[in-house]
């Protein structure tokens, strides 16, 4: 296994209805920074980004961010941050955000986040990678999708010569000793 040396959080560009969802994001930052390990994330200075970013960075952490142009005006560019990489689209931003993580994690978030979460789980399916994968289940977000997931199991969509690698975290503090395999 590749040393862990970056995550790529993908997480919503919106705080969401909970502050429980903000509260995980800082907390994320904070570990992440207490762990060493560099934060990749979308770039943007809004909602759940925003949080994580400026949470790692408040840690003395470090942060690359990855935007595309056309995002840098709507998603207000963090530009604080230790590397920021402005792409020409959405398919050079996602590519980058791969390349340059060694794991990765989902945070609440929206269809964007969705979309990227199972693209990394899909290309892991396919075994076009091995880096970790968790799914930050904070206040159960992310258990609709775990049932679809299970659903999709029990009608054979999802074989087993297939399944899909991924860990869950109930709780913040558990995301970093997952992605390390220390839990």
């Amino acid at each position: 296994m590749t040393e862990i040396r970056s995550v790529c959080v993908y997480c919503g560009s919106g705080p969401g209805k909970k502050p429980v969802y903000a509260e995980a994001a800082t907390a994320l930052g904070k570990s992440l920074a207490d762990a060493g390990l560099r934060l990749i994330y979308g770039g943007g200075s809004l909602g759940l980004m925003g949080i994580v970013a400026r949470s790692v960075l408040e840690s003395g952490g470090k942060v690359t961010g990855i935007i595309p142009q056309f995002l840098s005006e709507r998603e207000r560019m963090l530009k604080d941050v230790d590397d920021l990489i402005v792409t020409q689209d959405m398919h050079e931003r996602k590519m980058l955000m791969f390349d340059k993580a060694d794991a990765f994690v989902a945070l609440p978030g929206g269809v964007g986040t969705l979309e990227e979460l199972v693209e990394m789980m899909t290309w892991a399916q396919l075994g076009q990678h091995h880096k970790p994968i968790v799914i930050a289940n904070i206040d159960e977000f992310w258990e609709p999708l775990l049932t679809l997931f299970d659903h999709m199991r029990e009608e054979q969509f999802i074989r087993a010569e297939l399944e899909v690698r991924y860990k869950v975290a109930y709780h913040v503090g558990n995301i970093v000793p997952l992605i390390l395999g220390e839990s």
